[in-house]
């Protein structure tokens, strides 16, 4: 066989996880992370078709095994059903009930937010293994597994009983969470929740909304971060180091975009979209990103990709491909390629050889990208909270999901996402 037949044959990454660390919606993320792509791109289907304890043998990720059994009690069988809610049967998503119209009303909230978000699949199933996990500790706390009952226009029953019975939930999550769930794991959990049970109000399909005081009942402290990543002085020091536009396209790409090393060593030029309505941005599709479709917004970088291009198609044999393989024995380069190009490119920017304990690589532009988004999304809230605090609301994310419009609220975020941005990789 060809290499280049062997190319779609990945291998999961775990080299810079810190397995003591991870609660199990971390490693529900490492599972779309990085294990579904390598199913998909072998002809497997990772949501129905679960991988067999040697399939992790064969491609050097039974650390995920050992990790799982050995910080959470969990067998990845057990993982694959309770957790990722994936099941053994045809019959699709498994869901902590059996009551249809809660069924229902959670997967219409979950089109709804792929469709109006944009939401790749493995964010929106992201999205449903935390509202499962309410749903679950719901049934366990209430001995019952309608949630809409309770909260329905024309019930009897009186409010604070929807309220006790939410609570309840989250107590049993509260006790739970001191030996599987982080506190960052409940906050999200929380946040879905409200936005789940807001989703039921605004469509006058519940009288209200259970989960509106829960920012106030439940402080969970959030630890102090031990992830590592690039900072701001990091990235400069890159562009300062990069000669050419293949160079500068390359830490653009990991860091001002946030794409995974196998990401970047794969984009065609076919990806990107330009022609978009004025109050959008450009964007990079992906057929398959994780465990399906998704959409990258463009902020900064399409001159640089504009250069690089312009490199590129002089050459009678260019196939479109950004970073083309030399050899030609395959269309593009590799993902380790790529993660020696950036490699080289750290030591001659002297970054040090070791942050927070982890080698600099492609991976650590990535965790710049979020912590930078992060920390929009923590600015855009400081900008909201007298909104916040004018609709009687103690905090600005209510105001954000069920104020603001989705595309003012896109659009606040990418200004302050691109302000960001420039400050890393200047003008």
């Amino acid at each position: 066989m060809s290499e280049s037949e062997e190319e779609p044959k990945l291998t999961p990454s775990f080299d810079d996880v810190r397995w003591t660390t991870c609660s199990l919606e971390d490693f529900s993320e490492l599972y779309w992370d990085e294990i579904a792509p390598c199913l998909e791109a072998a002809g497997i289907d990772s949501t129905s078709e679960k991988p067999t304890h040697q399939w992790f043998r064969d491609h050097d990720a039974r650390a995920y095994l050992a990790a799982l059994r050995r910080q959470h009690n969990r067998s990845f069988g057990e993982f694959w059903t309770e957790d990722l809610g994936l099941g053994d049967d045809d019959e699709g998503y498994t869901w902590a009930t059996t009551d249809k119209q809660t069924i229902d009303a959670l997967e219409r909230f979950l089109d709804r937010r792929q469709s109006r978000y944009s939401l790749a699949t493995s964010s929106v199933e992201t999205l449903r293994t935390r509202l499962n996990l309410y749903v679950r500790a719901y049934r366990e706390a209430n001995e019952t597994d309608d949630l809409l009952t309770p909260i329905q226009r024309d019930g009897d029953a009186p409010a604070y009983e929807a309220v006790d019975a939410c609570y309840a939930a989250f107590d049993w999550l509260n006790e739970e969470a001191e030996r599987e769930y982080s506190a960052q794991t409940l906050q999200r959990v929380r946040r879905i929740v409200d936005a789940w049970y807001q989703h039921l109000v605004g469509r006058r399909v519940a009288a209200m909304n259970p989960a509106s005081g829960l920012y106030d009942e439940f402080k969970w402290e959030l630890e102090e971060s031990s992830t590592p990543a690039l900072s701001t002085a990091h990235i400069q020091k890159l562009m300062q180091v990069t000669t050419t536009p293949r160079e500068q396209l390359l830490v653009v790409a990991l860091a001002g975009w946030g794409l995974r090393a196998s990401e970047v060593a794969a984009l065609h030029v076919s990806q990107f979209n330009r022609d978009v309505a004025d109050d959008d941005v450009p964007y990079i599709a992906f057929e398959n990103r994780k465990n399906g479709p998704g959409e990258v917004s463009v902020l900064f970088g399409l001159d640089i990709l504009d250069a690089r291009i312009d490199e590129l198609a002089g050459g009678e044999t260019w196939t479109g491909y950004v970073f083309p393989s030399p050899q030609g024995e395959t269309p593009y380069v590799t993902r380790d390629t790529i993660r020696n190009w950036f490699q080289t490119l750290a030591a001659e920017a002297d970054l040090p050889e070791r942050i927070d304990g982890e080698r600099p690589s492609p991976q650590l532009c990535r965790r710049f990208w979020y912590d930078t988004y992060t920390a929009v999304l923590e600015g855009v809230l400081e900008g909201v909270e007298e909104i916040a605090a004018e609709q009687g609301s103690s905090d600005p994310q209510v105001v954000m999901q069920n104020y603001l419009s989705d595309s003012r609220s896109r659009r606040v975020r990418r200004e302050f996402m691109r302000e960001q941005l420039t400050e890393a990789f200047g003008e």
